[in-house]
């Protein structure tokens, strides 16, 4: 940080080039794409740096191509992003950017990784590690995390895999 700056100054310069750099739609799509639990259109507005009509359709048109869901909250509508889309968009992405000899190479990796935790803590599971970690064991928690996200991506490589041999199976 240079001489002066402030966190302030700096997560404003961030914002404005975001803002500057992007489309209201493509901000809007951004925040979405982070929304795990609903979020109203203000919410989605507020924190997309744009008015909440500009939201609300650009919200409405994420709904309509199945990106995003939506659910009843009172009388407020809550997006939220739609999580089998999100999944079938990085299953698509790492079909694209890998061969069938690189995913199956990745997934005896990430078993191996995973047998690796397993053998490392004596758990069979991240959550049986969570509940023995003691809160001052940085490490632990640190593995824990890797546990999870090789456990995850290891879902996706194989779904995406299945997706392949599905596939051939149904031009054959």
């Amino acid at each position: 940080m240079a001489d002066g700056d402030t966190w302030d100054d700096i997560n404003e310069q961030v914002t404005e080039e975001w803002k500057a750099e992007t489309t209201p739609f493509e901000r809007v799509y951004q925040v979405l794409e982070t929304t795990r639990e609903g979020t109203s259109a203000a919410g989605v507005a507020d924190r997309a740096l744009v008015s909440e009509p500009t939201a609300r359709r650009h919200l409405k048109a994420l709904v309509e191509t199945g990106f995003a869901e939506t659910e009843p909250d009172g009388r407020t509508t809550l997006y939220r992003r739609n999580d089998d889309r999100v999944l079938m968009t990085r299953i698509q992405e790492l079909r694209e950017e890998t061969d069938r000899e690189e995913l199956i190479d990745g997934i005896r990796r990430m078993k191996r990784e995973l047998r690796e935790y397993e053998d490392r803590y004596n758990a069979v599971s991240p959550e049986e590690l969570a509940r023995e970690l003691s809160s001052e064991d940085a490490e632990g928690w640190a593995d824990l995390s890797a546990w999870r996200t090789t456990r995850r991506n290891l879902a996706v490589a194989q779904a995406a895999l299945a997706y392949d041999e599905a596939s051939e199976h149904l031009t054959a």
